[in-house]
């Protein structure tokens, strides 16, 4: 299974469950409402949760797909908050943890919670005696991943956000955030920490050995990202033509371009007016060159301001938030008019997430018609008439 994919199963499968919510609320408006349309009853048997959708009560634990095609409305609001960090946000704490973490030794390392190293399968002991009296190198970074590579050995520590994690530069004597899982202090004076913070636990970090190029084994078939300056633009156009696929779903492919999210890429499909189920084989290559500037100039702009944060749980190294989220042009405006031509943008739901889209800027590809296929009648011979 790809790393994407996991990433995907874990959303599902390991949502929070607040029982008391869900079995002592009952919502009997909701209760009414998907009653009065049984047609619409097929999501709510997936993953055996009848029980609970089935009977009007309000399970705030289903994923989101689920939740809202079973009778509740759907809240912009809480699609934007479950936004996983893309390229730019990443590379804010990856520029963080260069100034404040590298080149500095580990004295101590305490695994708070075993889900936190839970793709090191060694255990939270084996990690943190294998960290202890090594000094950490540069911070690196592949799209969504970034890495503090062990100076006098072939092994890197990989990081991983998810959906809520945090990497924190803390004074020691700081209070311990509520969902601190991992801590990691040094041997020098300076008087800081490492803190890995994550609220859902989807995140991680994990020591693994390096390939040859410096890579750590489970992300050396990602992709290089777009900001990376040996991108192959060339090849990349090439390999878009041969996916027998669409736009949006390419540009999330990590093994074709890495660091591309849902937010980025509704952004860079708006700018270039490409709808997002374009198929990526009508594209040409000035257009997916222009499309691959946008994917760029959207991903730049997010870095200048820090990375584009919903809420609390996405901040850099300090714990402060970026800003980009007040300049999004497509993402999380369904309703509001478009800022090129004053239509009112739409959302539509896409993949266990929401495309969102000007129907006007980015019409939808062109689907030929569907024609019956003409039956061809057989000609009779008629024998010439011969004279008596």
């Amino acid at each position: 299974i790809e790393v994407a994919d996991m990433e995907l199963v874990e959303r599902i499968l390991y949502q929070p469950v607040n029982l008391f919510q869900c079995f002592l609320r009952k919502d009997h408006a909701a209760f009414r409402h998907r009653h009065r349309h049984r047609h619409r009853r097929g999501r709510r048997h997936l993953f055996g949760l009848r029980s609970a959708a089935g009977h009007g009560l309000s399970c705030s634990f289903l994923p989101r797909r689920t939740h809202c095609a079973a009778g509740f409305p759907h809240d912009p609001a809480r699609t934007r908050r479950s936004a996983v960090p893309e390229l730019p946000e990443v590379e804010v704490v990856r520029r963080g943890l260069e100034r404040w973490v590298s080149g500095r030794t580990v004295s101590d390392v305490q695994v708070l919670h075993p889900r936190a190293v839970r793709r090191h399968l060694a255990g939270g002991d084996d990690f943190a005696g294998r960290l202890r009296g090594h000094r950490f190198g540069v911070a690196r970074r592949r799209g969504k991943y970034l890495w503090l590579p062990l100076e006098d050995t072939d092994a890197s520590v990989l990081g991983h956000l998810g959906m809520s994690g945090q990497l924190l530069v803390q004074p020691q004597d700081a209070a311990d955030e509520r969902h601190l899982r991992i801590r990691i202090r040094f041997d020098d004076g300076l008087g800081t920490e490492l803190r890995f913070v994550d609220q859902r636990t989807f995140g991680g970090l994990s020591l693994h050995e390096n390939t040859p190029d410096g890579l750590p084994l489970p992300i050396a078939h990602i992709a290089r990202d777009p900001l990376d300056p040996a991108f192959d633009e060339a090849a990349f156009h090439t390999a878009l033509r041969l996916r027998r696929t669409t736009v949006k779903r390419a540009l999330l492919d990590q093994s074709l371009i890495s660091g591309v999210g849902n937010i980025y890429a509704d952004e860079a499909l708006w700018r270039a007016r490409l709808h997002y189920d374009r198929p990526t084989a009508t594209l040409t290559r000035p257009r997916s060159a222009e499309l691959l500037g946008h994917v760029r100039d959207v991903m730049t702009a997010a870095l200048a301001v820090g990375g584009t944060s919903f809420d609390s749980l996405y901040v850099n190294v300090n714990g402060e938030s970026g800003y980009f989220d007040r300049s999004l042009d497509a993402y999380g405006r369904e309703g509001e008019p478009c800022r090129r031509c004053g239509t009112p943008m739409r959302r539509r739901p896409w993949m266990n997430r929401s495309s969102y889209f000007c129907p006007r800027c980015q019409r939808p590809p062109r689907t030929a018609p569907a024609t019956a296929p003409t039956r061809r009648t057989p000609t009779r011979t008629v024998p010439p008439r011969t004279a008596p």
